[in-house]
């Protein structure tokens, strides 16, 4: 079986304006969906992301790392999570991907995990 990776994007004002008995119930949903996918033997694992900025790195001309605070609050569109699951195909991943409840506010990006 292959691994997959799903990166959960999402607009954080869709989220902010949720009320606290629609957070509850998206919650109530994604905890569903993971068991179901989990007692399919296909979960491996996920992690949703701090709602804080995080940091970006990068090298700069002299050879030395950079980093700097990101994604910033008023970005249109931040990775807030992630899943890895097996499957056997990308076609099987998309099965399993379908029924995430991140498609009801966000989008999900599927990759083929290349074990190193």
């Amino acid at each position: 079986m292959a691994k997959f990776i799903l990166l959960l994007h999402e607009d954080p004002q869709v989220f902010q304006s949720l009320t606290p008995e629609q957070m509850q119930a998206m919650f109530e949903r994604y905890r569903a969906w993971g068991q179901k996918v989990r007692e399919a033997g296909q979960m491996v694992g996920g992690h949703k992301l701090k709602d804080e900025g995080g940091r970006h790195m990068r090298r700069n001309g002299d050879g030395g790392v950079h980093a700097t605070d990101g994604p910033y609050t008023e970005a249109k569109e931040v990775l807030g999570g992630l899943y890895v699951i097996q499957a056997g195909d990308y076609r099987e991943a998309e099965e399993i991907a379908q029924g995430c409840p991140h498609l009801d506010n966000g989008w999900i990006e599927l990759r083929q995990i290349d074990e190193m």
